[in-house]
């Protein structure tokens, strides 16, 4: 059973940076895309980054596309994103997700296992 941990949300202050981790447990991970989502109370989660199972390809929602980067270490089990300039829209628990293949997908039926989440909160 693969067990995704993540680490390092906090609260940040608006145009400030952060960067959270996620490392798996018990199964394969270097044969897998990897991705982040995210979830605001009273919203859908939704889709942020995505790495394929070797980093050639990355994938980003539209929103934060230019100021988020998603990395992954093949040795150590994880991934990682890097969040610059964040805004207070950007608040939201965030959501660690492996995928069923190497190639990473936009939407949440690419991911068969999903961590418990750390929170993000910016503020103004």
């Amino acid at each position: 059973q693969v067990q995704l941990l993540e680490s390092g949300g906090e609260l940040v202050q608006a145009g400030g940076s952060l960067r959270v981790s996620c490392v798996a447990f018990g199964g394969g991970f270097s044969d897998y895309a990897m991705g982040w989502f995210r979830q605001a109370p009273g919203k859908d989660r939704e889709f942020v980054a995505a790495v394929n199972w070797n980093g050639a390809r990355t994938l980003y929602g539209d929103y934060v596309k230019g100021r988020f980067t998603i990395s992954r270490d093949n040795a150590k089990n994880a991934v990682y994103l890097q969040m610059n300039n964040l805004q207070p829209e950007d608040t939201a628990v965030y959501y660690c997700a492996r995928s069923r293949s190497g190639e990473a997908g936009r939407t949440r039926n690419y991911y068969d296992f999903w961590g418990q989440g750390t929170q993000v909160t910016v503020s103004a």
